[in-house]
């Protein structure tokens, strides 16, 4: 091999290696290169971009195509944030930060970089996350201690009393007795929340915690919902306590199957992946650690309200009547307290809960295993 066939080897692995959609575009617009990460942006192989302009695969009128021509002009690169280049063809929600530059030794010619703002985004939501799960940690103390005693005393004085009223006046005592238990109760789910013990952890098969959690699911609240699951055979241990994934995984079907109710079509899917190159911090520490672990429950359920998608893990958020709020803000907890981001995407009849962990410790944290996800469905 030649010293420029092997420069040009290495630069192509490179490219390759990049965890974002890069391509280099010519003076007339044509696309001639693209990476591997620019052939699943855009749905379609690099010898079929090769074959079409830039204009073909984005938006009429998009932001981008004005970017390239500034770039030439001006022969220095641009940043654009937050660019829709939403379409049928690339789907829905396509919001990219750009980075734009030009190659000096070909004249016209510029290499577009795009980073999906779910990605960034995903840094944002792991702070939320954090935050409302500390919000409640300190409500939760904070009942507890001041809160529980008081009401002891007052359960006590209501049944002194319901000794000495008339028969006609009982109902009231009763009434406040089971509201100070409904109340006692509440805080009960809630001391939960302060349990700041270190969590024991061990490697774990996550399909044997998925179809546990089905086993229950399909023996109760969920028996009449079709439940299907599309599974990375390949993918390696998570690195996490298996009583609390159970009831991450609880919580999260049991959500989908109130959303779906009792629509005759009604399906959950449990799906995993292997999703390379996110990296996020620790909680707690300074460690920077790769979250390529990918656990979803999607349902064909009417879809969350986009006025509360932003709220959804914080605490007393809820569309159910009877419902607490605190059942999705656990969730948030307990995959924050292992390191790990839960997220949402909701549109109408499609709604994915997405968690995001590490691999089990045991294993190299290397970004490039497996090479390849090989998904089976089952």
């Amino acid at each position: 091999m030649t010293e420029e066939n092997l420069s040009n080897s290495v630069a192509m692995a490179v490219l390759n290696a990049i965890q974002h959609p890069v391509v280099m575009v010519d003076s007339d617009g044509h696309i001639v290169f693209a990476n591997w990460e620019a052939e699943a942006f855009f749905g379609a192989s690099a010898s079929h971009l090769r074959r079409y302009r830039i204009s073909t695969f984005i938006p009429f009128g998009s932001p981008l195509l004005a970017l390239i021509e500034q770039v030439r002009e001006r022969r220095a690169p641009v940043n654009e944030y937050r660019v829709d280049l939403s379409s049928p063809r690339l789907g829905q929600e396509k919001l990219v930060d750009l980075y734009v530059a030009p190659v000096l030794s070909q004249p016209g010619s510029v290499v577009v970089v795009l980073q999906e703002r779910s990605m960034a985004d995903k840094i944002d939501r792991q702070l939320t996350h954090r935050t409302a799960a500390r919000s409640v940690t300190g409500l939760a103390s904070m009942l507890a201690h001041e809160i529980k005693n008081p009401l002891s005393g007052i359960r006590g004085a209501a049944q002194l009393l319901e000794t000495s009223v008339p028969d006609e006046d009982r109902p009231l005592t009763r009434l406040i007795c089971d509201e100070t238990d409904r109340i006692v109760s509440l805080v009960d789910r809630m001391e939960v929340f302060s349990d700041e013990r270190p969590v024991d952890r061990i490697a774990l098969n996550i399909h044997s915690v998925l179809d546990h959690v089905k086993a229950i699911a399909k023996a109760g609240f969920a028996r009449h919902i079709k439940i299907t699951e599309n599974y990375d055979p390949s993918l390696p241990s998570v690195y996490a306590n298996r009583d609390q994934l159970v009831q991450v995984f609880l919580n999260l079907i049991k959500n989908a199957a109130e959303a779906v109710g009792d629509r005759p079509d009604g399906e959950i899917q449990l799906t995993t992946a292997y999703r390379p190159g996110i990296r996020l911090s620790v909680a707690g520490t300074r460690e920077k650690i790769s979250l390529p672990l990918e656990f979803c429950v999607h349902d064909n359920g009417p879809g969350v309200p986009s006025d509360l998608l932003p709220h959804l893990f914080d605490p007393f958020i809820t569309t159910k009547t009877n419902g607490s709020g605190l059942g999705l803000a656990l969730v948030a907890k307990i995959i924050d307290g292992h390191g790990g981001i839960v997220e949402c995407e909701s549109q109408a009849n499609r709604t994915t809960f997405r968690v995001l962990m590490p691999v089990s410790k045991d294993i190299a944290l290397d970004d490039s295993f497996p090479a390849k996800s090989t998904g089976s469905t089952r």
